[in-house]
Formats: structure tokens, sequence, C-alpha cells
């Protein structure tokens, strides 16, 4: 039987690609997003951000290269997380050059050294790299949750495809909220400033 909301004991949540190059697309959803990420952190709940890159897309993007011809190269003020939900200090980044964050890294050692058996994934775009990411996550024996207004992409209608695809055979979706419900009150006295809240 699925569990229809996330074990914050067992959970870790997956920013993917929110670089500058995609802002356009992520603008919609920064808010949220923002607000996921700092419950997150309050109840100490991992989050491991991507970020994709090429050195040079002729030579390393192989099959993206030959399908989009223009990618992310690293360095640039593309390849730049956006400020706005920046990782915080020890926060893991994932680099990546493939659609799956698992692709040729180090996630799922990095994962299984913490113990994260679930996988919360947010970020862009929803049916390129979000969705194959939860794809191979489920095909790795990972519980996979899918934030359906913590994820975005160029077009509306793929951005529900998407959602309708993975709800059907690999990821329970949820929106921000259910998300910050389900990871519970923070523990952080109020009156505590960001620096401190990360400490914890």
């Amino acid at each position: 039987m699925r569990q229809p909301l996330p074990d914050p004991r067992r959970a870790v949540l997956l920013v993917i690609d929110m670089q500058e190059y995609f802002r356009e697309i992520a603008a919609p959803i920064l808010p949220a997003l923002a607000r996921a990420i700092a419950r997150a952190r309050e109840r100490s709940v991992p989050v491991v951000y991507t970020q994709h890159g090429h050195d040079d897309p002729a030579r390393d993007g192989g099959m993206l290269y030959e399908w989009w011809g223009e990618l992310i190269v690293t360095g640039t003020p593309g390849w730049q997380l956006m400020g706005e939900i920046a990782p915080a200090p020890g926060e893991k980044i994932v680099p990546k050059r493939r659609y799956s964050a698992f692709h040729g890294t180090d996630l799922d050692e990095h994962l299984r050294r913490r113990g994260g058996h679930e996988l919360v994934i947010a970020g862009v775009m929803s049916n390129l790299c979000c969705e194959t990411t939860a794809r191979d996550a489920f095909v790795r024996d990972y519980r996979v949750f899918f934030l359906g207004d913590g994820t975005a992409t160029a077009d509306p209608a793929l951005h529900r495809a998407a959602l309708a695809n993975l709800e059907y055979g690999f990821a329970t979706v949820l929106d921000c909220e259910q998300l910050m419900a389900a990871l519970g009150r923070p523990t952080v006295p109020p009156t505590s400033g960001p620096e401190e809240a990360r400490r914890r």
C-alpha cells in the first residue's frame, strides 16, 4: 500500500536545477518552494540541490547536445543557482550532465549513506529532469513524492501530463502545503534567526 505522505525521519528534499537559466519557467513556483525548503530545514530534513552544467557541450553533452543544441555551460550566469533559494552552508550540491540526477553522480550513494529512503522532488523541468529523476528513483526502490506546485516546465500541458504519468505508476503527487503539514510544526523557536535555524 502506498504511503500518502513523506516521513520526515526518512525523507530528503531534492531541488532540481533551480538555476538562472530557468528563471522565467521557475518564477511562479519560487514562493511556495522557498517555504517548503525553509520548513524542511526547520525539521532537519536534508535538502539536496542539483546543478546542471557542461564544460564543453559538444564533447560532454551527449544526446542532450544533439537534441537541444544549446546547453547550460558551467560557470556562466545561467548556471548559477537562484539566490532566493540558495543552498545553506553544508547542503549538498550535485553537479549533473543528464536529465536524471542519478546518472553519473554520487546522489544514490549520498542518499543511502544518510538513510534517505524517501525522495521529495521539486524544481525544473517537470517533464524532463524532474520526471526522469523520479522514475530513476522509483526503480532504485526509493519512495518518491513529487511537488505539483513545486515543479514547473515550459508548457502547462506538459506539466499536467508529467504529473499524470508519475502519479499513475511512480510517485505520490503533493503540493507544498501538504508537504509542510507532513513535516510538522517547526522545532526552532520563532525568535531564532535564519542562521541559528540552519545550525539546528
